[in-house]
């Protein structure tokens, strides 16, 4: 992580001066920066309400000018790449420096930069690495068109789930939502397509599109064009937005690392038996194999399996067992 790095890079260049970091993934990725100094660059909600709690600054993009920034790299390459290009943007005649484990890519962004003709200083350490460089102007070639048309009407961009096309699992579940009624909630909406087909329905009154990355949001508002939409960048683990919700719809994630993790699914479902109306249905889309049935159980009197293809299954959990706490 960053913090393992980061001495080499304070040995090489002094002090940093008036920081900018790219999209850390967790804390530790900035523990040794000093918030008085540190601009943190952040799209998701809970990362953001953390760093925020902790006492740094925190944005959605970057404005103004740094001395120093720092990249984290992420799984998305494009999304790298825009951040270097985003940092030599505010980081005029300082430095830029990239830092990730190798298996977030940045071996893979290193060369990159290299390509462009970089000179970059580069320290491995804790199975990842750490490369500084100089800020330029022609870094900002890394930049990609901050939108992709990615047919139907929709637009995605770097970073965001499922940002090349509509998945399997949220196309399969889209024939079943298309006829709901009342006020309905996507969670976890990304960049809007399930909502998007809720709206179908001339008797959903209100759609609230919950999700955590503030670029999916926005991506969302555009492909989601219908004045009963109401976005809400937020955690959909803690989202207590309403409490009266006749549907809920999700594709929850299951990804917090590489390794599946059906805890958040299941968070997911803990915060839909709390704002769903006592008689109010749920409606999710998961991977075969993810073990959600008990978590419905304790939480929804009725729970059917309505439809199972291409190793994922569709979920109808109906009527409110006992109201979370």
């Amino acid at each position: 992580m960053l913090q393992n790095r980061i001495e080499y890079a304070r040995e090489a260049l002094g002090e940093f001066g008036q920081v900018v970091v790219f999209f850390p993934s967790n804390i530790e990725q900035v523990a040794g920066l000093e918030p008085s100094n540190v601009t943190i660059v952040c799209r998701l909600k809970p990362m953001f309400d953390l760093l925020t709690a902790a006492g740094y600054r925190c944005v959605v993009a970057a404005e103004g000018v740094f001395d120093t920034a720092f990249v984290c790299a992420t799984r998305s390459k494009e999304l790298n790449r825009n951040a270097v290009a985003s940092a030599a943007a505010v980081v005029k005649s300082g430095h830029i420096i990239l830092d990730g484990q190798k298996t977030d890519g940045i071996e893979s962004l290193i060369k990159d930069v290299k390509k462009l003709g970089q000179t970059v200083d580069v320290y491995s350490k804790a199975h990842g690495k750490l490369a500084i460089m100089s800020a330029s102007e022609q870094l900002t070639e890394f930049a990609t068109p901050a939108l992709r048309d990615i047919g139907d009407g929709f637009v995605t961009t770097a970073g965001v789930f499922s940002a090349d096309g509509i998945d399997i699992a949220s196309a399969m579940l889209a024939p079943h939502i298309q006829n709901l009624s009342g006020t309905v909630v996507d969670l976890g909406a990304g960049w809007g397509y399930l909502s998007r087909a809720v709206l179908q329905s001339i008797n959903a009154t209100t759609v609230h599109l919950v999700e955590a990355d503030h670029a999916a949001v926005e991506c969302a508002r555009i492909n989601v064009e219908d004045p009963r939409a109401v976005f809400e960048w937020a955690d959909a683990t803690t989202w207590r937005g309403i409490s009266n919700a006749d549907y809920v719809v999700m594709n929850p994630p299951f990804h917090t690392s590489r390794a599946a993790d059906p805890g958040l699914g299941q968070a997911f479902i803990e915060t839909a038996s709390r704002i769903l109306h006592p008689k109010g249905s749920l409606i999710l889309v998961a991977n075969r194999q993810l073990p959600y049935e008990d978590t419905l159980s304790r939480h929804f009197s009725r729970v059917e399996q309505v439809e199972l293809d291409k190793g994922f299954k569709i979920l109808v959990a109906r009527s409110i067992k006992k109201r979370a706490i």
